[in-house]
């Protein structure tokens, strides 16, 4: 099988990027990449991949001509024990963007999520003195998981009643920007100040990375970091990231448990967060009840994208 080399996208300084791993999120950033062509997006999706992303991956992106680049996988000196959720030990590497200096600017986005509606604003917002952009993480623990932080309750969400209503005070040169896109969410500083690493709006730059990499060498920070890069993101660039409208990173559990929330027509990038990924269940599937009513939406998709796909065999075939 002979794979493809690495993508020439110096003509493309403005990127999203995802990162890949292994095969088992590749139908998630298939869908992906065909979700942001199909809302117009005008910047390509680079797929992220480690030496320990298969040859069958490789040639599933090749056959798709989606860009991909070679990157580090990136490890801590000492990690907190994810034996709970061990695609945490896969999260660290979602740090390298900062390091992809060739860009000027990288929207890092999770395999997992689905683009809605164009959202290119986001390659274009002038983060000035901010260190990157992001939305809150959902501290609630909706599903109660046992191993989350004692402080990770409803009370202390961003999302909540009363906290979601807040706006963030931001440079005077964003205003106009921020309103005509409706950008800005609750403060970074709210509450527990945790950012969901899902969506990173970045300026790749040397002095940040090596930033990132100071934490990664200091085993009592990562030791105790519960959320592998999100973690290190909000306590190395503490309250100095600007945060954005839920509707960028909408987790999927937002939909349910923060329903007050969560504005349909508002939407524009749903993050389908925890397990199962929508690709390993179906609409047919009587075990699986999507109490989140957001995975219509990628199946939707996803059989678009399959459709699209077969007609394109059908004429190279014909």
């Amino acid at each position: 099988m002979t794979i493809k080399k690495d993508s020439n996208v110096a003509n493309s300084p403005r990127v999203w990027t995802t990162l890949i791993t292994n095969t088992a999120y590749l139908p998630g950033l298939l869908n992906l990449d065909y979700s942001l062509k199909k809302v117009g997006s005008k910047y390509p999706l680079v797929a992220l991949y480690t030496d320990t992303f298969g040859p069958e991956g490789h040639a599933e992106l090749d056959a798709r001509n989606i860009p991909k680049l070679r990157i580090e996988y990136l490890l801590p000196l000492e990690s907190k024990d994810y034996s709970n959720d061990t695609r945490f030990y896969d999260c660290w590497t979602k740090l390298q963007p900062f390091s992809l200096v060739q860009f000027e600017r990288v929207v890092q986005i999770d395999s997992d999520m689905l683009v809605v509606q164009n959202m290119d604003e986001l390659m274009e917002l002038d983060l000035g003195n901010y260190d990157f952009a992001a939305t809150h993480a959902c501290v609630c623990n909706p599903y109660k998981k046992p191993h989350y932080p004692s402080d990770w309750i409803a009370t202390n969400c961003a999302y909540s009643s009363g906290n979601h209503q807040q706006r963030a005070k931001i440079s005077p040169h964003l205003l106009e920007f921020a309103e005509e896109y409706n950008l800005v969410g609750p403060p970074a500083t709210l509450s527990l100040g945790t950012c969901n690493g899902g969506l990173q709006v970045v300026n790749p730059s040397k002095e940040r990375y090596e930033k990132i990499i100071s934490a990664l060498s200091a085993p009592e920070k990562t030791s105790n970091y519960e959320f592998a890069d999100q973690s290190l993101l909000s306590d190395v660039f503490r309250g100095n990231w600007l945060p954005l409208s839920y509707k960028y990173n909408a987790l999927k559990t937002l939909a349910t448990f923060h329903s007050d929330l969560w504005k349909p027509e508002e939407v524009k990038n749903i993050h389908y967060i925890i397990t199962p990924k929508p690709w390993d269940v179906t609409s047919n599937d009587e075990k699986f009840q999507d109490d989140t009513g957001t995975f219509v939406h990628w199946w939707k998709i996803n059989e678009q994208r399959l459709e699209a796909e077969r007609q394109v065999d059908t004429t190279n075939q014909s």
